[in-house]
């Protein structure tokens, strides 16, 4: 990628999406405690004036929760969001966005009517040129400070319930990591307490849903930002790898050739800073991370906790969790057994669906594996393979999803964990999502994978043959089946003009004596018919 072209994407500033939009960062949003900014398009809010949205009141979901959170009013997500707003933009038809100025995912055009299809294909199958500029749009992402969206550096209380905002700027890719870091962080209880068992996206039934909806949207932003509308996120096929075969300079940065825990200068990513990293450190302080930077990317493949992790996970393994067919079981967290997205999650066993906490597999495995930035949940987004590993673990998601064809409501209603039921809207998104909403197939949302696609295609293949054929006769089929209709019409026209003979026969006191038994036959037989 040469500096010129480089420098030209990095000229290329447009709106990003994320947490809390700038626009209602203010102490009189906060105060007033409503979300409903302006649509450019026609200057009211939540483009009203055009039909796109109007400002309504936040419906939350009533649905008990799980035991694992014993406590009620102490974490700012906790019923998102109304804890910061209870009145935000409701979006019509189509449109979507926190001022329902853009289109819903898989739709297109000036009034989002337009239907799009997006393919998300193999890093190893994008070519020298598609790589090159997948990578440059990372590092624009990385430079390219987010003109919509803000980051809260503190807790509702420490605003002072909102009459002293505390937002920073941040740039897109890290507006995506501290949306990870802020949805998993453990909750401030004073002092030095804090609540470790809790987590709005991961050990629960909203863990696929909603980091599907997370990669959708920083898929999306780096469409606006770069005006690439036909971008897709590549995603890693780890079923049977050796290593780490993306840890390359060519691809997401090699090995540092005196230092095995960094990345190979001849990477831009070992220029990268993270954010969000030290937990501990926020939880001493009672702190929200503030995104400052906290180092480079560490990242040592392979050289981790092999008793928890042995091996990149098998194709076996994934096909064995495919075959689950209970989304969802028993306590609904981590210890559930026999539940597809646990064994998935990598905390259930991918030769039995028992879960085990002493193995990290499948998702939870790779992350063990990269054993550095990536290895940590709530700053592992730091390290760009994050997208990669999530995009193929979207895939098997969807597989399963073409697989079983659940109904929407085979997703958990109530009784899971704080953050996962149903209807709950998903922490942190503004706009605002429910879990149940991304329970559906990524044809529907506007895109597919390649591998996945090919497979449905060969099917296709398979079935033409006779599809053709049936399209040359369907004539004689179609005047063969409205034959076949009169003349049923008609037996059983007969078959009922017989019976009312018989019947009325019937009332002569020598009826028994008249009728033999091969009469009973036929009429028993024509009955049938």
């Amino acid at each position: 990628m040469s500096l010129l072209a480089m420098g030209f994407l990095l000229g290329i500033l447009q709106p990003s999406s994320g947490q809390f939009p700038r626009a209602c960062a203010s102490s009189e949003s906060l105060l007033r405690k409503e979300c409903c900014p302006l649509w450019a398009g026609d200057g009211s809010p939540c483009g009203e004036l055009s039909s796109r949205g109007s400002c309504q009141e936040i419906l939350l979901s009533r649905a008990p929760l799980g035991p694992q959170f014993p406590f009620t009013g102490v974490d700012d997500r906790e019923d998102w969001p109304s804890v910061f707003y209870n009145r935000t933009c409701q979006c019509n038809s189509n449109f979507m966005g926190f001022n329902c100025g853009e289109c819903k995912f898989g739709y297109s055009g000036p009034n989002c009517a337009e239907r799009r299809m997006r393919m998300r294909r193999s890093i190893f199958q994008l070519s020298t040129r598609e790589k090159n500029k997948f990578l440059a749009y990372l590092n624009l992402a990385k430079h390219t400070s987010s003109r919509d969206y803000v980051i809260a550096t503190g807790t509702y209380a420490q605003m002072n319930n909102g009459s002293t905002p505390m937002f920073r700027n941040i740039n897109v890719y890290d507006l995506f990591v501290w949306m990870h870091y802020y949805v998993s962080h453990d909750t401030l209880l004073g002092g030095s307490s804090v609540w470790r068992d809790i987590d709005f996206a991961h050990e629960a039934p909203g863990f696929l849903p909603w980091h599907r909806l997370f990669l959708l949207q920083w898929e999306h932003e780096i469409q606006k930002i770069t005006g690439d509308e036909n971008f897709t996120i590549p995603y890693w096929d780890w079923r049977d790898a050796k290593g780490c075969d993306v840890c390359t300079d060519e691809l997401m940065g090699g090995r540092h050739p005196t230092n095995p825990q960094l990345l190979s200068p001849a990477s831009f990513f070992s220029s990268w800073q993270v954010i969000c990293s030290l937990s501990e450190e926020y939880n001493s302080r009672q702190a929200l991370c503030n995104a400052i930077n906290e180092g480079p990317i560490i990242r040592n493949p392979g050289n981790h906790d092999k008793t928890r992790t042995p091996r990149l996970p098998s194709s076996a393994e994934v096909e064995f969790c495919l075959t689950l067919t209970q989304y969802e079981s028993g306590s609904m967290d981590k210890l559930a057994n026999f539940s597809f997205r646990n064994t998935l999650e990598g905390f259930a066993s991918p030769q039995t669906g028992i879960a085990n906490m002493s193995q990290s597999s499948l998702h939870n495995a790779l992350h063990i594996y990269m054993n550095g930035s990536m290895s940590q949940v709530q700053g592992s987004a730091n390290d760009p393979i994050f997208i990669l590993h999530h995009a193929f673990v979207d895939s098997i998601f969807e597989q399963w999803l073409r697989r079983h064809r659940p109904l929407r409501e085979v997703y958990p209603a109530a009784n899971a964990p704080i953050g996962h039921n149903r209807e709950y809207y998903m922490v942190p998104f503004i706009p605002l999502y429910r879990n149940g909403e991304f329970f559906i197939s990524s044809r529907e949302l506007g895109y597919d994978y390649e591998y996945l696609a090919e497979s449905v295609d060969s099917f296709q293949d398979f079935l033409m043959p006779y599809l053709e054929q049936a399209r040359q006769i369907w004539q004689w089929l179609l005047g063969a089946a409205v034959a076949g209709g009169i003349i049923t019409a008609l037996i059983i026209g007969l078959t009922v003009l017989g019976c009312r003979k018989k019947k009325m026969g019937s009332t002569e006191e020598t009826q028994p004596l008249l009728v033999e038994s091969e009469d009973y036959h036929n009429v028993s037989y024509q009955s049938n018919l």
